[in-house]
């Protein structure tokens, strides 16, 4: 197996990653509504989440390949803050003064 290549082991837990975070996407609420899983449930997801995230950085330590992927969670604040910058209007040349 070449290095960049990933393992059997590694394409699964991607996929279960991948899955248990689009279910806790798509169950969740706006803030004060109750969750429909339960407080167990949700704990168990992310258990399992950071044994994922565990494992894939052993088997990316042991293949070379540093890690630095995370699981964020709905509920956790954000490290980062997304800016949106907009294209500035172009100026039409009849609204410039003259001298």
């Amino acid at each position: 197996m070449a290095a960049n290549e990933i393992s059997q082991e590694e394409r699964i837990l991607r996929m279960v990653k991948r899955l248990l975070t689009d279910i806790a996407k798509d169950t969740s609420t706006p803030p004060g509504m109750k969750h429909p899983l339960s407080d167990k449930t949700i704990q168990s997801i992310r258990d399992c989440l950071s044994l994922i995230s565990s494992r894939e950085k052993e088997l990316a330590d042991g293949a070379g390949r540093p890690s630095r992927s995370r699981p964020e969670f709905i509920d956790e604040p954000k490290k980062s803050q997304v800016l949106t910058f907009h294209k500035p209007k172009k100026k039409n040349p009849d609204d410039e003064p003259t001298h």
